[in-house]
């Protein structure tokens, strides 16, 4: 329904954005929820303010800072709009200094260099880049997997969409990034039905996230043991379901933000 009130962790996968960054918005005035529950302080959106969240997502990716996407978004002039995006757009172009050394090896080509004087390998991309990548498919994979009329092609799309996600992570990002990686590759595959390679990711979260506790968060081992749990279930093995599922359950009183629980309550609402 369109008056429907959307919890923040739904809201948050929805628009592509998390709900740390969600909160923080609030704070800055620059998206605030629909409704703030005054005993429990869960934040609830309109499914209306998706495109504004969308918009912001899409600008942060354009590396666009939060008070200027504040101004881009209340201009009511399109003249004012169009300024401030052509001075990001200039601070942008500075930094294409880095093609003189794409101009230096062409130049040497062009002298005569063999073109091939080594085998080839990936483009060699910059760290924003990169980042900007892992992120935008990390969140087009929720939006396939919000889908519930994919086709068989979109199914392939969206395991694709969350390895590359977690190869670029691995490329740029920490641990914890590392982590939630294989986190939404268990995911994907637990959706899809697939056990082994759901139980592999899931396991995989979980050994990342014993292995640098102090970089990840107060959720992200409840969510490694609900990935589990989703995963062994999906592969028809009932007990260790149930083992995983308990020990995600505690977890939740180790989550200091209601919030942040109640994103981990609702997934664990959703085990087969």
């Amino acid at each position: 329904m369109d008056d429907e009130l959307l919890p923040i962790g739904r809201f948050a996968r929805l628009a592509g954005l998390s709900v740390g960054a969600l909160r923080h918005y609030d704070e800055l005035d620059l998206l605030r929820p629909a409704d703030v529950d005054r005993s429990s302080g869960y934040r609830r959106y309109r499914r209306d303010q998706l495109e504004t969240a969308r918009s912001i997502a899409r600008l942060r990716e354009l590396e666009l800072p939060l008070d200027e996407i504040r101004e881009v978004l209340a201009a009511d002039d399109p003249a004012e709009r169009a300024r401030r995006l052509a001075a990001h757009r200039a601070r942008i172009e500075a930094r294409t200094y880095r093609l003189q050394r794409v101009l230096h090896h062409v130049t040497q080509l062009s002298k005569g260099e063999p073109i091939v004087s080594r085998p080839p390998v990936a483009p060699d991309l910059d760290e924003a880049t990169r980042r900007a990548l892992a992120v935008g498919l990390f969140n087009y994979t929720w939006t396939l997997l919000e889908n519930p009329d994919r086709t068989p092609a979109q199914n392939d799309e969206m395991i694709h969409a969350a390895h590359a996600s977690r190869y670029h992570w691995g490329e740029v990002g920490e641990a914890v990034n590392l982590a939630r990686g294989e986190w939404q590759v268990s995911r994907v595959y637990a959706v899809l039905g697939r056990g082994e390679p759901a139980v592999y990711h899931a396991r995989r979260c979980l050994e990342i996230n014993e292995a640098n506790p102090s970089g990840r968060e107060d959720w992200d081992l409840g969510s490694a043991y609900e990935a589990l749990a989703r995963a062994h279930g999906v592969a028809g093995e009932r007990a260790a379901s149930d083992e995983w599922r308990v020990r995600a359950t505690a977890e939740l009183e180790r989550i200091a933000d209601a919030e942040d629980r109640q994103v981990l309550e609702q997934d664990l609402a959703t085990l087969p």
